[in-house]
């Protein structure tokens, strides 16, 4: 069986999004909830996939991503929102899939055992973001970036300002832009939107760095 928990602040919305996971043959409901604090206490599982939207009460976008990857479940966005920035921002925080809201009840069951396995889903309406940040992928040789630098690199595609990657890290403001300066020398790669599209060109997504001390 796969555990499923819901995050979803529109109640007849998360209502649906329930039954339709609990209907559904090989999935076991977990905690639905209207908020990630929600969740967290109600949750009986540590791990499985977690269908969240973006727009919630308390965290948001890409944060939102970060605390429920960490708190070790697999993400599948279920969003209302579907631009660009939103989708790479998602998962460049550590999002396993993203879908529409338009997306047909199946899609939805499908979307979230492939997830289970280990996979990417991204709907088909979607994919062409991700493909269009693939277009101009990186070929040359691979460029060093010290931990810390990857680190501040994936929240930035992740979306967050300079105040809260320094939150995140526990550094300065004064440290986080500065690691932003070594980060544009070293990549080329001088707007925001430019080095989000590097870090999912090269795999430096939040999920996929481990932490170490400043």
């Amino acid at each position: 069986m796969i555990p499923v928990g819901v995050i979803e602040d529109h109640p007849l919305y998360r209502e649906a999004v329930a039954k339709l996971l609990a209907d559904a043959p090989g999935i076991q409901l977990d905690a639905v909830a209207g908020s990630i604090a929600q969740f967290a206490a109600r949750r009986r599982t540590t791990s499985g996939v977690v269908v969240l939207d973006l727009r919630l009460p308390g965290l948001q976008g890409a944060a939102a991503v970060m605390e429920v990857v960490a708190m070790g479940y697999r993400v599948l966005v279920l969003s209302a929102h579907s631009e660009q920035n939103e989708v790479l921002g998602a998962m460049a925080a550590g999002a396993s899939g993203y879908l529409s809201k338009d997306s047909e009840a199946d899609e939805i069951v499908h979307a979230v055992r492939v997830i289970a396995e280990g996979n990417s889903y991204v709907s088909p309406m979607l994919a062409s973001h991700v493909l269009d940040a693939f277009a101009g992928r990186h070929t040359g040789p691979a460029i060093e970036l010290s931990t810390r630098e990857r680190q501040v690199l994936s929240l930035v595609a992740a979306g967050e300002r300079d105040q809260d990657i320094a939150e995140t890290l526990e550094i300065s403001i004064r440290t986080v832009r500065s690691y932003l300066d070594r980060i544009r020398d070293k990549t080329g790669q001088r707007r925001r939107p430019e080095l989000t599209r590097y870090a999912i060109e090269m795999g430096v997504t939040y999920g996929r760095v481990e932490s170490m001390p400043a």
